[in-house]
């Protein structure tokens, strides 16, 4: 069986599913205990690296996404599937579970 070799640049969401760049949680608390990873909330923050095409509606058209490729976002907290490339961490998740667009 050969290896796949994944990247950003070659991954592309289908639908409208869109990949999600996490951002780091915070490494301390507000008053400057820190924190050890098991201890750590699973961040729900990112930046959008990959949009779909959009969702199919029942007459066979697409709709387009709300959101766009740099958007940052909040998402659900336990939405999606988590994926590792390399260093960074992603999601991969339905438009339906992002909540809001963070200005």
């Amino acid at each position: 069986m050969a290896a796949v070799t994944l990247s950003v640049s070659t991954v592309k969401p289908l639908g409208d599913r869109v990949f999600v760049k996490v951002t780091a949680s915070e490494e301390k608390t507000a008053g400057g205990i820190l924190l050890p990873d098991a201890a750590k909330e699973k961040p729900q923050v990112g930046e959008i690296v990959a949009v779909g095409p959009g969702k199919r509606s029942d007459d066979g058209s697409r709709q387009e996404p709300e959101v766009k490729i740099g958007d940052k976002v909040l998402y659900s907290k336990y939405a999606g599937t988590d994926i590792k490339l390399g260093t960074e961490e992603y999601v991969l998740l339905s438009e339906k579970d992002i909540l809001a667009i963070v200005a």
